[in-house]
This record gives structure tokens, C-alpha cells and sequence, in this order.
């Protein structure tokens, strides 16, 4: 029921369509997103989770923007030491970057207020 009147659960029923009878599956990542593309060359995204599109790592975001053909491999996501592990957006949740100033109680006035 929550498939025909909402879209912030996975997908649509019209995306559920065009998925069933004109998608081909090319993909998936490493956090269950499965990539699908059709005879016309559209290309669409079905989250495994919750609708995050910051999920979608940079590799399958070149191939879902048109700007490669080439489909991301598991063996072609090795990462060089140096590099860090793809991440989604954290803004807004307990998880979200602070500078080391700003975290609670750590403000430090520089001048003294009027009593």
C-alpha cells in the first residue's frame, strides 16, 4: 500500500513499472543500490534502504549522468591507501562533522561582558 501512494518508500509504482517491464539490471554497490537502464538509454537508481542519493558512490554517478558508458566493477572500487571509504551526507544527524571550536560547551569568549 505504501508503494502505490508514496515515493520516499524506495520507488514509485510508475518507477516500478518502467523497472519491471523495461529495465535490464546492470549493477549493484556495496550498499545495495541496484542500477538499471533501458533500451532508450535511460539509466535509474533503486535504494535498497532509505531514498539517500548521496549513497551513490562517484563512479556510478559518472555512468548514471551520461558522463562514462563504462559500468563500475567491484574489482575497479580499490581504493590507494590515502583514500577514504565513500560516505553519504551526514548533515543534520548526530554524525555530522564539528570543528573541534564549535562542540558543545568548548566556546571560549575572548572579552569579559558588563555586569
Amino acid at each position: 500500500m505504501k508503494l502505490i501512494f508514496t515515493w520516499w518508500n524506495r520507488q514509485t509504482l510508475g518507477t516500478f513499472f518502467k523497472t519491471l517491464f523495461f529495465g535490464n539490471l546492470v549493477g549493484k554497490d556495496e550498499y545495495g543500490n541496484k542500477y538499471y537502464e533501458s533500451k532508450k538509454n535511460e539509466r535509474w537508481v533503486i535504494y535498497a534502504n532509505k531514498i539517500e542519493p548521496t549513497q551513490i558512490t562517484s563512479k556510478w554517478y559518472l555512468w548514471m549522468h551520461h558522463t562514462t558508458d563504462k559500468i563500475p566493477d567491484k574489482e575497479e572500487n580499490k581504493k590507494y591507501s590515502w583514500q577514504k571509504e565513500h560516505l553519504e551526507n551526514r548533515t543534520g544527524t548526530k554524525n555530522s562533522y564539528r570543528p573541534i571550536k564549535i562542540r558543545k560547551n568548548s566556546i571560549k569568549k575572548k572579552y569579559d561582558t558588563w555586569k
